[in-house]
């Protein structure tokens, strides 16, 4: 069974996490302060974390860091923080997700299925990958749609190569443009919302209401199932 770590200092949060987690097939296991987080971290290893940034002990940008010295696995940023500089800086910190408060249990459980579809995507060694009517092709650098074999560029293929390694999680324009030009074109946001265009009029049904490649205003963006 999964197990999830649930750092936060709300009652009413836990209770509330408690109750949607074990009915969906969760074991859940509880802290309340930075401190006892980290160490049920280290004694349990489990599956996912759901942490919150107001802690009473130690802020949870700070947790997050320390956590991400050692812990692999996906991390989940549950907070009433709700502006872009927290939500950017929790991303770059290496939360795989972020959700603000109050949350949509439906929308929570979601989320956690796609960092852990993205986990294992992280691992797979399988060259081939199928997201709906979409299939990639790593090896081979081909995409096709509905059988038929799409002519994307180098670059909005790495881009796109990028996007489906980490299906389901926020990558903010910094990690992207690092990933795919390197550190000195972390600037270049401009060109990377040129070349985002022109790989949603090629893979999606309507570019203007996209299905895959989902835009977190002022962030980044999602490659979604």
């Amino acid at each position: 069974m999964e197990n999830i770590l649930i750092i936060d200092d709300e009652v009413q949060i836990r209770r509330l996490l408690e109750i949607t987690l074990s009915a969906n097939g969760y074991k859940i296991t509880e802290a309340t302060t930075a401190k006892e987080g980290i160490t049920l971290a280290v004694s349990h290893n489990p599956t996912l974390i759901l942490l919150d940034l107001g802690l009473p002990d130690m802020d949870g940008q700070l947790v997050l860091r320390k956590l991400r010295e050692w812990y692999a696995r996906p991390i989940i940023i549950l907070s009433v923080r709700n502006s872009e500089e927290d939500i950017i800086r929790a991303l770059d910190n290496g939360a795989n997700d972020y959700i603000t408060k109050p949350f949509r249990t439906g929308e929570l459980l979601a989320r956690i299925r796609a960092v852990m579809r993205q986990t294992g995507n992280e691992n797979n060694t399988e060259a081939v990958f199928s997201f709906g009517e979409l299939t990639i092709d790593t090896d081979k650098h081909t995409v096709t749609k509905n059988n038929e074999i799409l002519k994307l560029t180098s670059t909005e293929f790495s881009l796109l190569a990028l996007l489906t390694r980490y299906e389901g999680r926020v990558l903010t324009h910094n990690f992207i443009l690092k990933e795919i030009w390197g550190v000195g074109a972390q600037e270049q946001t401009q060109n990377l919302r040129v070349f985002m265009a022109q790989l949603r009029k090629k893979i999606e049904n309507d570019p203007s209401k996209p299905q895959y490649i989902i835009t977190e205003s002022g962030i980044g963006y999602r490659f979604c199932m």
